[in-house]
């Protein structure tokens, strides 16, 4: 496969769009209801129209809370393209070097950056400095440090900065959640996070340091790292972690093939997390407590994912998750909307702070002291 991109896109069902709290306990029909919607509405530009912009930019045609309204590329004929598809008039497309422009067209809301990961720390910047929420896709920055620029720009700017955690809104994995707070599960004692693929095209910028910030941490290994913390339900302490490569043609310094993580909570619970691009069929999630399991797999793609725990299979519905994200999204930006994972900068920041730690200990081998 030749890319993250490749890997989770396997089955996506198109889907209403309805709010994003306490799916399992709706029917069909009540989720319909409620998909009727009579507010405000987040008017997004994306930047980046790549395979993960397209799928975003078609997720939220079925939205009711955000409209995709501008586009920012540096390519003209994808600008031209998606206007004629989308509907979108010239005065709201912009190229990487006229978009601080954006400033000055009070018909676009926010922007979601959706570049190679080294981009996203100044184009962010410059989104909030015109004044614009800020959508980022995930992991937010290359490192900790620009990630705590990022917040501190748009807590300066009076904007919203989000992250693209599409996964904190997913029925299945809400329901763990949901099951975990209300001790059936008892207290947490392990945590497994298995998230990997081939990498194919050993040009892609994925595999690309400068553009990259790494190699499949930085990519597919974010899921297991995010997903160890709101899976488990605390904040890891310490870290340790191992980085094995075969292939060093391929996987050149500085980027990754596969690293194996430990993670460690006050609870004294554990987590063992696998991040590579040299292993297929790697997308599993297991959570164990004293009183039961929960299992996702897969626990990451783009849907439907399945799950099962002690108490039998998970039955959720599936919806398209950025369908579902951009319109809780809009939600907490617009009305204060409280998710129950947050999907905020210091959210993102979390993350980054874990993943720098992962890079020390690989490159240190000692445990790194965590906080968060």
């Amino acid at each position: 496969m030749d890319s993250r991109r490749d890997f989770l896109q396997k089955v996506a069902l198109t889907a209403i769009s309805i709010p994003f709290f306490s799916f399992s306990r709706l029917s069909a029909e009540q989720q319909i209801s409620q998909a009727r919607y009579d507010g405000p509405v987040l008017r997004v530009a994306i930047m980046g129209l790549g395979g993960y912009g397209t799928r975003v930019a078609e997720a939220m045609q079925s939205c009711q809370r955000a409209k995709l309204v501008g586009v920012i590329s540096g390519t003209p004929a994808k600008i031209k393209a998606w206007q004629s598809k989308y509907g979108i008039p010239a005065e709201n497309c912009y190229n990487y070097e006229n978009f601080d422009s954006i400033k000055d067209n009070p018909n676009i809301d926010a922007v979601y950056v959706i570049t190679p990961n080294a981009l996203h720390h100044g184009q962010s910047l410059r989104v909030a400095a015109a004044g614009k929420h800020v959508i980022c896709e995930k992991p937010m920055a290359l490192n900790a440090r620009e990630g705590q620029e990022m917040i501190d720009a748009c807590k300066m700017a009076d904007v919203k900065l989000l992250v693209g955690y599409r996964l904190h809104f997913e029925p299945k994995t809400l329901e763990i959640i949901r099951m975990r707070n209300d001790g059936e599960l008892g207290n947490i004692r392990f945590f497994q996070g298995l998230s990997g693929f081939r990498a194919g095209d050993p040009n892609q910028w994925r595999l690309d340091k400068k553009l990259a910030g790494g190699g499949a941490l930085m990519d597919i290994g974010i899921y297991a790292v995010n997903g160890a913390r709101y899976m488990v339900g605390e904040e890891p302490i310490w870290i340790t972690a191992q980085e094995t490569k075969t292939d060093t043609v391929k996987f050149k310094e500085g980027v990754d093939e596969t690293i194996q993580f430990q993670l460690g909570f006050p609870s004294g619970a554990v987590a063992s997390c696998l991040s590579t691009y040299n292993m297929d069929n790697l997308d599993r999630f297991f959570l164990n407590g004293e009183k039961g399991f929960a299992e996702l797999q897969p626990s990451t793609g783009y849907g439907p994912l399945k799950g099962r725990t002690h108490k039998g299979e998970l039955t959720q519905p599936h919806y398209t998750h950025q369908t579902v994200q951009m319109d809780a999204m809009a939600g907490i930006i617009l009305n204060g909307d409280k998710p129950v994972v947050p999907v905020d900068g210091e959210e993102g920041l979390k993350d980054l702070k874990i993943i720098d730690a992962i890079y020390r200990s690989c490159k240190t081998g000692e445990r790194q002291v965590l906080e968060l």
